[in-house]
């Protein structure tokens, strides 16, 4: 494996998921793969677990590690090509990023969508400029329309909890004040649909996914209706996706936040979500404090899904 930028680049999901296992036994049985190796992760915006989980795996594999906040002790950095850069920026990516392959082995890129150009954000401009301009192999931490660690870490986390072989997982919009990429629920999409399980997507009118990422997904807009008989609830907002309205807030209708109502239609589902969480505004206080809740083992396996990305990127080497 070179790059890791969604499900398509893990193989059979049934040996990535055995592999995870196996990690997780003993994550430092692979401890001679990074020896001598440096990874460096590259933040263009704010983490906590992706930052935590993946230095972690790294140093269950021997790696030495650097972490560059772009927008916090580096030159702030020109994406854009025929820029004259008399402004606030005095370092173009195109330099920077081959600069950046020179002192490491692997790299990793976290960069929002930052929803000045749908076209820009869909095509993944700053992380395919790391691919195409860095020499080296380059792993997605979240980028503008994936967040693939974070869905590698729900399967496994289904994986260890479901009672049946093919559960039925919800993936549920809910209000948020602030308007969110779609990224994470792309991904959820995208790995749920390639595990074959009961999918279903429930969300407002106009927070219709791209169509890519839905795949052959259910898509309810009667939350009631799509929370019953579910196996695992997983809550996230984003923002619209389509156009004119591609990143705006269409609701904050709170009627979507998961309760312990809402759970009580579900049959005995577990809670999940990525965090961070908005509490009462994305998921009541009992519901995330109960004992069906995921969100702590799911982050907990963040680093296992790091660890089998960088596992295999360093195969590769």
């Amino acid at each position: 494996m070179r790059y890791f930028t969604s499900v398509d680049d893990i193989g059979p999901l049934d040996v990535a998921v055995k592999e995870a296992l196996e990690v997780k036994r003993d994550r430092f049985a692979y401890s001679h793969l990074g020896r001598n190796k440096t990874l460096m992760m590259i933040f263009f915006n704010s983490s906590l677990r992706t930052r935590l989980s993946t230095q972690k795996a790294a140093m269950n594999l021997g790696m030495n590690v650097i972490v560059l906040d772009v927008n916090n002790g580096a030159w702030k950095l020109e994406t854009e090509r025929g820029v004259i850069m008399d402004g606030d920026c005095p370092e173009h990516l195109l330099e920077a990023v081959p600069v950046m392959g020179c002192y490491c082995d692997i790299i990793g890129v976290r960069s929002f969508a930052r929803f000045e150009s749908k076209h820009d954000d869909y095509n993944e401009k700053i992380l395919n400029q790391f691919i195409k301009y860095s020499g080296r192999p380059v792993f997605s931490m979240e980028a503008a329309t994936g967040h693939p660690l974070q869905a590698f870490a729900d399967l496994i986390t289904i994986e260890e909890h479901k009672t049946k072989e093919r559960p039925k997982v919800v993936l549920t919009w809910a209000p948020h004040p602030r308007a969110l990429p779609q990224a994470v629920p792309n991904s959820f999409a995208q790995w749920m649909n390639a595990a074959g399980y009961d999918f279903v997507i429930t969300h407002p009118e106009g927070y219709e996914l791209a169509p890519e990422f839905v795949g052959d997904a259910k898509v309810i807009y009667d939350q009631d209706e799509a929370l019953r008989g579910a196996d695992f609830v997983y809550a996230k907002n984003w923002s619209a996706f389509a156009d004119p309205n591609y990143g705006q807030i269409l609701s904050k209708d709170r009627a979507w936040t998961i309760t312990s109502e809402k759970m009580a239609l579900t049959d005995n589902a577990y809670f999940m979500h990525c965090l961070p969480v908005r509490r009462n505004m994305i998921v009541s206080d009992d519901v995330i404090e109960s004992d069906r809740s995921l969100v702590i083992p799911e982050a907990a396996n963040r680093e296992i899904s790091a660890e089998v990305v960088l596992k295999r990127l360093l195969e590769s080497l």
